[in-house]
């Protein structure tokens, strides 16, 4: 049976099409929101890489995935979990007061480098849509933190009351999901 298209069907979805190309191919400079998803392109969307995968492909990540090499997690996150990983960028770092990155990643130092890393981990995959504002979230490292949702957007705070702003959620791997945050959580002193 040969299937008759209407002319307003067709129109509408040739709109539609266009709404859904305008939307993937948008250059806006501003800084994307927790409700947008990452663009569909390079590596960040594709569901075959695991976490360690998709940060290495992605420049923003790479004091992140030296900092991973430096506490010999790479194993851990490429394994096959789930988790879900509160990302900092390489901006996120540059906030820590100066010489704090490099004494973090001294060898002798793992312990504590580790204590924070394990810090921005969560067992399990949690997609944005299914983290609970006010509620504490047990990290792998034992220690919590809260997201908060005010005004659409997420931010978590640390063990040291620091606030960080999610600017990406959702990032989707083989084996979890990374949120990416504008800085560095840490765990509180006691």
């Amino acid at each position: 049976m040969k299937k008759k298209f209407t002319l307003p069907a067709v129109l509408a979805s040739v709109v539609l099409a266009g709404a859904v190309v305008a939307a993937c191919s948008s250059t806006s400079s501003s800084a994307p929101t927790t409700t947008q998803k990452p663009a569909a392109s390079g590596s960040m969307n594709t569901s075959s890489e695991n976490i360690v995968q998709i940060a290495a492909s992605n420049p923003e990540f790479s004091t992140l995935v030296k900092a991973v090499t430096a506490g010999n997690l790479v194993k851990t996150l490429e394994g096959p979990g789930p988790y879900t990983v509160f990302a900092p960028t390489n901006a996120a770092f540059d906030k820590l007061p100066a010489g704090t990155l490099s004494t973090l990643l001294d060898p002798a130092n793992q312990a504590k480098l580790d204590a924070i890393l394990t810090y921005h981990v969560v067992p399990g995959a949690v997609k944005a849509g299914a983290i609970m504002p006010g509620q504490p979230i047990k990290t792998v490292n034992g220690a919590t933190v809260t997201v908060n949702a005010t005004n659409g957007k997420l931010t978590i705070t640390d063990g040291a009351g620091n606030t960080c702003n999610i600017v990406k959620t959702d990032i989707i791997a083989s084996n979890g999901v990374i949120h990416v945050i504008d800085c560095v959580l840490l765990p509180s002193a006691n």
